[in-house]
């Protein structure tokens, strides 16, 4: 049995009606494909914009899948639709600021507009959530700004050691005395 799940959620009506084709859910996987040494298994879902889909998936992620790292994508910006923070915010115990204040620190030396972006992140008992925008070379500039921090995270809420591929992404854990 796998010991790491990571759990990847795609915000977005038309993805999810099959309309198009989810390439920011699959941009995800890919990353975590490079990042990660250790084995896991990606649990996916691409669910329309709707908040108590959203809150019940994350729910589901955490509490039954037993996800220790739930990324989302899409919903993140601040058109009517747009929910993910909204329904991580409802699902988490805390929150973690840090994680969208350097994303959009990142997205802003590409793009002006990312102070419309809403990214956030949040722990819910032994799990993180991070909620990425929805274009793949975005998600891939936040995850490289943030992803180090993440094993170290997930360590201290009691979830199990993740270890990175050190040739792509170094986690840094503080060293013990």
């Amino acid at each position: 049995m796998i010991e790491i799940k990571i759990g990847v959620i795609t915000a977005s009506d038309r993805a999810s009606k099959g309309i198009y084709e989810d390439i920011s859910g699959v941009a995800i996987q890919d990353t975590m494909k490079d990042y990660l040494k250790s084995e896991f298994e990606i649990v996916y879902r691409c669910i329309p914009d709707e908040q108590d889909i959203l809150e019940a998936t994350m729910k589901e992620l955490c509490d039954e899948v037993g996800c220790c790292l739930v990324v989302t994508t899409g919903g993140t910006g601040p058109a009517l639709r747009d929910v993910t923070p909204e329904a991580t915010q409802n699902v988490c115990e805390k929150m973690m600021p840090g994680f969208g204040e350097l994303m959009r620190q990142v997205s802003l030396q590409y793009v002006a507009t990312a102070i419309l972006s809403r990214q956030s992140a949040g722990i819910r008992g032994k799990s993180l959530i991070i909620n990425l925008p929805g274009k793949p070379k975005s998600i891939r500039e936040c995850l490289d700004a943030v992803f180090p921090a993440v094993g170290y995270c997930i360590d201290l809420i009691g979830g199990p050691y993740i270890e990175t591929n050190e040739d792509v992404i170094k986690t840094f854990r503080p060293k013990s005395k």
